[in-house]
């Protein structure tokens, strides 16, 4: 893997734009910022990360083994009613026990991950809810690629794999006669981000439908409808799970009436408390951090410590070799902790790089690159393209 300086587009911004992909250039309080051909807010074109294919297969191969790792962890905790060591409640386990049992499909996930000292993709968490940064890794790259290196080849499926993904469920599903999408419209990336899978999702055949969360309704029996009265029997919904069950409809979704994607079986897989149970299952793997649920069982050792439930990177500390804590702020935390081994992220000059391997239909589908000044990736870091050259 190496980081390469790389010449802009002239015309980028409106490349970018001509995809759906509006915030390109917000900063972390969603403020749009001025760029130029030396400027870059989030996505960044400047520089790019040329991979060998030996790295790609090896990063693929990691991808795939990590998925079946963690479907047999989901049936694990389920199998042992283990739910209390994810911060879930009883109710809440018997509703995602029988979206399992019903083998409710999913449509995508995100693994992130570093390199190790042994040079094995280690995984770092399972965005396995809801995933963003997905218009970037599946359209921006690839026409970044195709216009600045197309003789390059890249770890990027994910267009034609959701595709095909909304097509076998449109199948699963036949008897929906509509596909809600839902999200908070006060956030510009997560509309991008919902409005490309909507549009994957009617290039497969579905008949959609874009609403607020927020404007979702209730009828009292668990039948949830949009704004105009039409009842939602299956959704897709950027909305992490933890925060619809603690919501005032949270009893409402435990009646079961509506289909959701992503499944509820996946808050097994979104909450970082699989992390020391996929390590108590697999110990010593070589795709796994060492992780418990106990702050002494590192001793000694450098470790970092994540809430169960924290997104972007918000309230983890990181205990490092030379004995600092590193801690980042938010409002996580009350849920409950784990401990995962300290791993830093390779380094390039004064930038820490995280790489996300992405997950459609139990396939890996994609590669993406997110860089920082600091070991923590969080909603500062930049998004950066990709290449490999085969042979």
């Amino acid at each position: 893997m190496k980081r390469i300086a790389q010449t802009p587009r002239p015309d980028w911004p409106a490349r970018l734009e001509s995809i759906g992909f509006h915030f390109h250039s917000l900063d972390e309080n969603d403020v749009p910022q001025p760029v130029d051909q030396h400027t870059f807010v989030y996505w960044r074109e400047d520089i790019a990360y040329a991979f060998s294919e030996e790295e790609v297969e090896n990063l693929y191969a990691a991808a795939l083994e990590l998925n079946r790792l963690c479907l047999a962890a989901v049936e694990h905790v389920i199998e042992r009613d283990l739910f209390v060591r994810l911060g879930i409640g009883t109710r809440a386990g018997a509703w995602i026990r029988e979206s399992w049992e019903r083998d409710d499909p999913t449509l995508y996930g995100r693994f992130d991950l570093t390199i190790g000292a042994d040079g094995q993709p280690k995984m770092y968490e399972y965005n396995a809810d809801t995933p963003t940064s997905i218009i970037e890794a599946s359209l921006a790259q690839w026409f970044w690629k195709e216009d600045v290196r197309p003789g390059d080849d890249q770890f990027n499926s994910l267009h034609e794999s959701l595709i095909a993904r909304w097509r076998w469920l449109r199948d699963h599903y036949r008897d929906a006669p509509l596909l809600h999408f839902a999200c908070m419209y006060d956030s510009q990336e997560d509309v991008c981000n919902t409005e490309y899978l909507m549009d994957t999702a009617v290039q497969a055949g579905w008949p959609v439908k874009l609403i607020n969360m927020q404007d979702i309704g209730n009828d009292g029996n668990g039948r949830f409808v949009d704004l105009q009265g039409q009842p939602i029997e299956l959704m897709f919904k950027l909305f992490p799970w933890e925060w619809m069950m603690s919501s005032a409809f949270g009893d409402e979704l435990l009646k079961d009436r509506c289909r959701w994607i992503e499944p509820p079986w996946k808050a097994v897989l979104s909450n970082k408390g699989i992390l020391p149970i996929l390590w108590e299952l697999f110990p010593d793997h070589p795709n796994l951090l060492e992780a418990s649920f106990h702050e002494a069982h590192f001793s000694r050792r450098p470790y970092v410590k994540k809430p169960l439930l924290s997104r972007e990177g918000a309230n983890v500390t990181l205990v490092t070799p030379d004995g600092r804590r590193i801690e980042t702020g938010g409002d996580y935390g009350s849920e409950g902790f784990v401990y995962q081994a300290f791993a830093p992220a390779p380094q390039f000059g004064d930038r820490y790089v995280t790489l996300g391997a992405w997950i459609v239909d139990d396939a890996p589908a994609g590669l993406c690159v997110r860089e920082q000044a600091g070991l923590v990736a969080t909603n500062t870091s930049n998004f950066v393209p990709h290449y490999f050259t085969r042979g």
